[in-house]
């Protein structure tokens, strides 16, 4: 872990020029404040102010003033720029002047979830698999739809022309301390996948929202454009983004009886039940997007839009990997890399310790095919699904007081204003599609 003379020292000696206080907005959005090193002291010490806007992600009529706090953990310097004049970041959590935490502050969020578990007595560590599409852009630099190849599932050159700027990609976020399991083509053209390897919670949503701003510049170097929208293509495979979730007890020694197995097995139980019982109001959260529901198909055989869990089945929300480890490990498959990865995990994990302190029964895992017909009770099996549309997701966040109690009133009731407009904005807008459908007919 840095210490603040840690930090002074190595930016001393990687001539560090320009510093970048990076922050993340309400819904994700990566931003920063830019000094220069003779502010860094300064920038350390929490003195550099701004507007609550930038943080808020709308602006209202009663502002105030922010200060970044930046985290000395999280300070790197970029790779990319001359190693005269270097550039550096940190990221920050976001305060009011007099220290305490910033209601809008996402991370905060995530901070206080983790308290919460270290007090129960668990560790929590995650594991990201993320993908995305690379585009080509027009002449003027605009992202188009044309994909970048026409590879498919672990294709490689010259089938795969993306392998390049994958690599890329890899090696400098590996250069910015991000251990990366593997890298592949993935099954829509021009779509990839990279997997991050597990870090504690905290650190790999700052690593998640390290990595779209990395894939976005490589690909930008390369002349393309690294899409991380959910469903940007018809009839075309779309970008998850897997969370794959372990609950490791702080001291292992205090669970060596002969009880240990069956504590564990309850409760693996319990926070699956927790899980299960938010998603649907998670998922607002989780898949915030209108382009997010093009993805979650209902009733498809693939896509993991069943409030369940499975060993194998991919269609449901969660999968259960360990059952054998004296830790709790499930993979939630229904986010999507449009997601703030912060508020993200901060519900799912809340869901999971609210299971556990509750002690939830856990539900029985799903079908292996729910649609199959059941001759003795005449009806098919049937299991709740994810909300269809982002406006019935808003509505079932809205009704979840732990979903909105982890969040806190200020992000819930920015986040539910903003995307409950996006949402009006939508359904109001007369689409392409609508009027290849209908203009001729009626």
């Amino acid at each position: 872990m840095l210490t603040r003379e840690d930090v002074l020292e190595k930016a001393r000696e990687e001539r560090v020029k320009f510093l970048r206080l990076q922050f993340t907005d309400i819904f994700g959005a990566l931003k920063n404040i830019a000094v220069t090193s003779e502010d860094m002291e300064r920038a350390m010490a929490g003195k550099v102010a701004f507007d609550s806007a930038v943080v808020d992600g709308v602006v209202s009529q009663q502002e105030q003033d922010i200060v970044l706090l930046p985290d000395p953990s999280t300070f790197l310097v970029l790779p990319w720029r001359p190693r005269e004049e270097a550039v550096a970041r940190f990221i920050c959590d976001v305060a009011n002047p007099d220290g305490s935490p910033y209601p809008g502050c996402s991370r905060s969020v995530l901070k206080r979830v983790l308290a919460e578990a270290s007090g129960m007595g668990f560790e929590t560590w995650v594991g990201t698999e993320v993908e995305f599409y690379l585009f080509y852009t027009d002449d003027d630099g605009n992202p188009t739809t044309n994909t970048h190849d026409r590879a498919g599932y672990c294709d490689l050159t010259p089938v795969d022309l993306g392998e390049n700027a994958r690599r890329d990609m890899v090696l400098t976020l590996e250069e910015m301390g991000t251990d990366i399991g593997f890298s592949h083509h993935e099954k829509g053209p021009g779509q990839h996948g990279i997997i991050l390897k597990p870090d504690n919670a905290l650190a790999i949503a700052d690593k998640l929202v390290t990595f779209k701003f990395i894939v976005r510049t490589i690909a930008q170097r390369y002349g393309l454009h690294a899409s991380l929208m959910p469903k940007p293509l018809n009839d075309r495979p779309g970008s998850a983004l897997h969370l794959h979730l372990c609950l490791n007890h702080k001291d292992p020694g205090n669970f060596g009886d002969e009880k240990q197995p069956e504590q564990t097995g309850q409760e693996i139980g319990h926070f699956i039940a927790g899980v299960l019982a938010h998603a649907r109001a998670n998922t607002a959260i989780t898949n915030p997007l209108i382009n997010s529901y093009k993805r979650l198909v209902p009733n498809s055989l693939t896509m993991p839009v069943n409030v369940a869990w499975s060993e194998e089945t991919r269609n449901s929300v969660l999968r259960v990997v360990s059952h054998k480890e004296p830790e709790l490990r499930v993979e939630v498959r229904n986010p999507d890399p449009a997601c703030n990865p912060y508020l993200a995990l901060a519900v799912i994990l809340k869901a999971g310790l609210e299971g556990i302190r509750q002690k939830l029964p856990q539900p029985p895992p799903l079908a292996e095919n729910i649609f199959e017909f059941d001759e003795n009770k005449k009806q098919s099996a049937r299991v709740d699904c994810l909300p269809h549309t982002l406006g019935e997701a808003l509505q079932e966040l809205a009704s979840d007081q732990l979903a909105r109690s982890t969040l806190g009133e200020y992000i819930y009731r920015r986040f539910a204003r903003v995307k409950g407009e996006e949402w009006e904005r939508f359904q109001t807008f007369v689409h392409p599609w609508e009027l290849q459908e209908y203009l001729s007919r009626f």
